[in-house]
């Protein structure tokens, strides 16, 4: 993934190499945790729900890779367990709409998940 071309809410920078624990992998900021779990817009689109699990915990960011979209946009995930949402990215792997999906670290720490065990999630798109 070019983290450059993402929107500054969801990119963020690789974690040192000595990175070993989930506060050092994940390198997001403050302002990008508060504005990534700010309400989402009126007129977002259901895409789906499917069972996440921890994506490469180095790959910096908040992301979800995920076969319920064709390209790469904005959009959302919310982990109806804990009724916390953040923006992500979400980038398209290949597979059938009901395979699972992998999720950044970041992410998932957000939504109040476990980065062990698998998730069921629900995906949107931004607008």
């Amino acid at each position: 993934m070019d983290q450059a071309t993402y929107d500054p809410v969801t990119s963020a920078p690789r974690p040192p190499a000595a990175a070993r624990t989930a506060e050092t992998l994940d390198t997001t900021t403050a302002e990008q945790r508060a504005a990534a779990v700010a309400p989402a817009a009126a007129g977002a689109r259901v895409l789906g729900t499917t069972v996440a699990s921890l994506g490469s915990a180095t790959e910096p960011g908040l992301w979800i890779k995920t076969p319920l979209v064709q390209s790469e946009m904005q959009g959302r995930v919310t982990n109806p367990a804990t009724g916390k949402s953040s923006t992500v990215m979400l980038i398209p792997i290949e597979g059938p709409a009901t395979a699972g999906s992998r999720m950044s670290l970041a992410a998932l720490r957000l939504i109040g998940a476990s980065l062990t065990d698998l998730t069921s999630v629900e995906i949107s798109t931004s607008n």
